[in-house]
């Protein structure tokens, strides 16, 4: 009888962490729900917006101007940030202060990434902190969940540009 419980409950544990290793291969390298929150990407992604991010273009250097990006916050490493990628490196990227009054071009040097949020007034991105490293880079969001719909919203199509900090042509 010991040896059958026994045998169950090694069993149980085995399974468990097959499936957990599993669950962790997942959403580290394939990708997961996100829940946004904060004022800065608005009115594209508004706060608790829940998105889908896929992890595979970071490890394939797939990410491209215009996307919108989940990285690792450079101010606090504990928080992740949602920001639009607006210069790759090699980009001359022109910057306006948080004021708007001072105007300067900033150059993304090897292996960075510029961010910025959507809604600038309110937004801290590499305006605050520069230039982004690539690695901190933890997926690209491709779906929003609509809150009060419940419909899905593709972002593999979208066009952004804004002829005040970048304009992109495709």
């Amino acid at each position: 009888m010991l040896r059958g419980v026994l045998g169950k409950t090694f069993r149980l544990v085995g399974y468990t962490i097959q499936y957990g290793c599993i669950a962790h291969c997942a959403f580290e390298y394939v990708g997961g729900v996100v829940m946004c929150s904060g004022p800065s990407m608005e009115p594209t992604i508004q706060n608790s917006d829940v998105v889908f991010a896929e992890n595979l273009s970071r490890h394939f250097y797939g990410i491209q101007r215009g996307d919108i990006v989940i990285a690792k916050s450079p101010s606090d490493p504990k928080s992740n940030i949602c920001k639009r990628v607006i210069g790759l490196e090699g980009d001359k990227i022109l910057t306006n202060s948080p004021s708007d009054f001072f105007k300067s071009h900033s150059y993304v040097p090897t292996g960075h990434v510029w961010l910025e949020g959507d809604n600038l007034q309110n937004s801290t991105d590499s305006r605050y902190y520069g230039p982004i490293p690539y690695g901190l880079i933890r997926g690209r969001i491709f779906f929003k969940v609509m809150q009060q719909t419940g419909m899905i919203w593709g972002y593999a199509s979208a066009q952004w540009s804004s002829s005040s900090i970048f304009q992109t042509e495709e």
